[in-house]
């Protein structure tokens, strides 16, 4: 979503209203069915790969994707549990991307955020890789400070994709594990 040298300001204000609009009606539409998320387990790896994807989707309101990870890396293979849930959460965290791309006047004066510009200035791709690949509720900052910074959005995605592929295979294997650990204790 690079803007084009001398394209009007409203055509511009129109691309960010539209981002907003979408990461904004996503969140919605997760909050919303939030009960519905359950059901999806039942669909094996393509559910894990649903219940990420809408996980992240929701800039605000958080949906518990890690626990359903941590859960499937018990049942299915923990390694194919994590690339299915990264790639559900590389496309979620593309609303972040939308909303900071959208927003940016709004956002660009909050201490918080000016930290995560600094970071994304300097060392974005590894910013993108690191944050993403550590569980934290402060990713969503840095996904809207990729978008208002005009961080070119495949390598963003790219970048969140490895991140948290690793972190989602991390905590299937923590699963995995878990399960085998009690096993031998009730056996």
């Amino acid at each position: 979503m690079e803007e084009a040298v001398g394209e009007s300001w409203a055509r511009q204000a129109a691309k960010r209203l539209l981002a907003l609009l979408l990461a904004v009606l996503i969140t919605v539409v997760v909050v919303l069915s939030r009960e519905r998320l359950a059901a999806y387990a039942g669909l094996g790896y393509f559910g894990i790969f649903l219940i990420t994807l809408l996980s992240s989707a929701t800039v605000v309101f958080p949906v518990p994707g890690l626990a359903t990870v941590f859960a499937a890396g018990a049942v299915f293979n923990p390694i194919l549990v994590g690339v299915m849930a990264g790639l559900g959460d590389a496309i979620g965290e593309l609303t972040g991307y939308l909303a900071g791309y959208a927003g940016q006047e709004v956002i660009e004066n909050q201490a918080v955020y000016t930290r995560f510009e600094e970071w994304m200035k300097r060392h974005g791709t590894l910013t993108i890789i690191l944050l993403s690949a550590i569980p934290n509720p402060l990713f969503d900052l840095a996904g809207i400070a990729a978008g208002a910074l005009r961080f070119p959005v495949t390598r963003f995605f790219l970048s969140c994709l490895l991140g948290k592929s690793v972190k989602d295979t991390m905590v299937a294997l923590a699963g995995y594990y878990s399960l085998t650990f009690v096993e031998r204790f009730i056996r």
